[in-house]
């Protein structure tokens, strides 16, 4: 594990990333692109490292692991780290873009990854003057409770970047799932196909949100349904996803209307209090 571990962005995502570290004994320093989203970043690592400690998670008291973590706004803040995670939104440009700026601030020898879901991983590589350092490390949300992270290798990936990430998934008490660079890896492409056709399904009348959910969780012992997935996810993140799958891969994950209406109206999930299930 190195010693140092950046983060970049600190939303949902990027806030368990840096939780996930901190627990495993990581120094870890989170930036954001202003003053007000790096406080908003400390206060979710901070809840979430509570509840760590309040689950018995850790045997640490909650200010011995935050004590480790630092927010900045300045991408020269990653200097002196040994693996850097970026974990801004599912945007092609925005990824590039940010990971090219990040790599300038590493040493030749440290590592940078991107937690994306489903772009390519080999893309974004193209740009990068160190492709051989980089990879996809793509974490689950939310990121705590869960068990798993796809290790993207891109084609220029080295094989000692391809082994250290399994010791650091399995330091954080994960389980890794190596994936060639594909759209939608295996995780993505298989849960937004279900998910798509779970809202074909609402749209077309078979049965309720509800139900079919049900149908899931009891018949096939998902833990949650397909659509309180993808209200957990964001249903505008869900519709990036397969756009970007339907541009690749075909029809077969051309995004239903019921999804494009949703995201229109800003009914996107648990975030905004309102998805295929009501949140209060």
């Amino acid at each position: 594990m190195p010693a140092r571990v950046g983060v970049l962005g600190g939303g949902r995502m990027g806030a368990g990333i840096a939780h996930a570290f901190l627990l495993a004994g990581a120094e870890v320093v989170v930036v954001e692109r202003d003053g007000q989203a790096a406080d908003a970043a400390r206060t979710r690592v901070s809840g979430s490292v509570a509840k760590s400690v309040e689950r018995g998670d850790t045997d640490q008291a909650p200010e011995q692991v935050t004590a480790r973590a630092s927010y900045a706004v300045d991408y020269a803040a990653f200097a002196g780290c040994g693996l850097v995670v970026e974990a801004v939104p599912e945007d092609f440009a925005l990824k590039s873009a940010a990971l090219r700026e990040v790599e300038e601030q590493l040493d030749d020898g440290a590592w940078l990854a991107t937690n994306t879901s489903s772009l390519s991983v080999d893309r974004l590589a193209a740009d990068l003057l160190r492709p051989e350092n980089f990879c996809g490390l793509h974490f689950f949300n939310p990121v705590p409770a869960s068990r798993l992270v796809e290790l993207v290798l891109g084609t220029k990936t080295s094989g000692n970047l391809a082994a250290s990430a399994q010791g650091w998934i399995e330091a954080l008490g994960k389980t890794a799932v190596v994936v060639r660079d594909t759209p939608g890896f295996a995780s993505s492409r298989l849960g937004v196909a279900i998910a798509l056709e779970a809202l074909r399904m609402v749209e077309e009348g078979v049965a309720s949100a509800e139900d079919i959910d049900a149908a899931m969780t009891l018949g096939y012992r998902h833990p949650t349904g397909p659509l309180r997935t993808t209200d957990l996810v964001g249903l505008d993140v869900r519709l990036g996803i397969a756009e970007y799958l339907h541009s690749t891969l075909g029809e077969r994950f051309e995004p239903p209307q019921i999804l494009r209406d949703k995201v229109a109206r800003g009914e996107l999930g648990r975030k905004t209090g309102q998805g295929f299930f009501s949140y209060e």
